[in-house]
């Protein structure tokens, strides 16, 4: 058991499962409960998978972990193209992966109590299924609310130089500094390690290209659930200073609430040795997003 009585660490708190959604197979990891506050669904990051919120040997990271025991309901999916669907990333364009998500929340919850409601929390490349799920004109409208991290409009010039344009691979060490550094921020056995690892689906590539120029300032405007963005202290991909905050902020303007917070930690927010600390800000917003939908009238700054 780990230091905290509250947070268990045995392997049967989080379940992996895999349901069919038209024919694809859809993997993640589950921690339920019986009569959840509402449920979490949490959407990762590139070249990883739905253990990013559930590492191995390190438990006191685990957002399934932590959430569950303060009475959520929490499903990490591995997105479409990722884990048991990668063999038919050929056939995902973002309406086949929107669907294909909002499916397999379906299918990994069916029978399962959602309390207030399904709140959809999302990290770096992950953030953009996120917004197109939050931004769904029939489905989205009834999401609990947002949570993003590891994204931004504009990168800065150092992650500019390392990055590069279109046409040429950024080269990995240059990566590693901007995803993994400060190093003192995470424990040392995760940058670089294989338990999270997983390649890239063909598609991802372009994706990314379009997302802070086209996409994510196209798609934010039509998002109408209260949106919690977090800024790491030493996120180096993404521009967080002031007024690119207020940008990001700007963008959500359909959005009944926005939340910019700083916390303290890198890119990879949920696998450092402050991922805790990050999991509670987040946790404390969907408290409020219940409280909200309960009680429409309460006034929020």
């Amino acid at each position: 058991m780990s230091a905290e009585p509250w947070i268990d660490d045995t392997r049967d708190v989080v379940v992996p499962g895999v349901v069919d959604v038209g024919g694809v197979p859809m993997s993640g990891l589950i921690a339920a409960v019986p009569d959840p506050r509402a449920v979490i669904v949490a959407i990762h990051g590139g070249a990883t998978t739905s253990a990013y919120f559930d590492c191995p040997g390190h438990p006191e990271s685990s957002l399934l972990r932590l959430a569950s025991a303060a009475g959520y309901t929490v499903l990490a999916l591995d997105r479409p193209g990722y884990g048991t669907s990668r063999s038919h990333a050929a056939d995902m364009d973002a309406a086949r992966r929107v669907d294909l998500t909002f499916g397999a929340i379906t299918g990994h919850l069916s029978g399962l109590s959602t309390g207030a409601g399904i709140f959809v929390m999302a990290h770096s490349v992950g953030c953009e299924l996120a917004v197109r799920l939050a931004a769904d004109e029939s489905r989205g409208v009834g999401l609990l609310g947002l949570e993003l991290s590891g994204t931004g409009l504009e990168h800065p010039a150092p992650a500019r130089e390392i990055l590069g344009d279109h046409d040429r691979n950024a080269p990995p060490a240059g990566v590693r500094k901007l995803l993994w550094e400060p190093a003192a921020l995470y424990p040392p056995d995760i940058p670089g390690g294989t338990a999270l690892a997983s390649r890239t689906p063909p598609f991802e590539g372009a994706m990314i290209r379009s997302w802070a120029r086209e996409d994510f300032p196209a798609l934010a405007p039509s998002v109408r659930i209260p949106v919690h963005f977090t800024a790491a202290e030493h996120e180096r991909v993404w521009r967080t200073d002031a007024p690119a905050l207020r940008d990001i902020a700007a963008i959500f303007s359909g959005a009944p609430r926005v939340v910019i917070d700083e916390v303290a930690g890198g890119h990879n927010l949920s696998l450092g040795h402050l991922a805790r600390a990050y999991h509670l800000h987040v946790l404390s917003f969907v408290e409020s997003c219940i409280v909200g939908r309960a009680h429409p009238d309460l006034p929020f700054s």
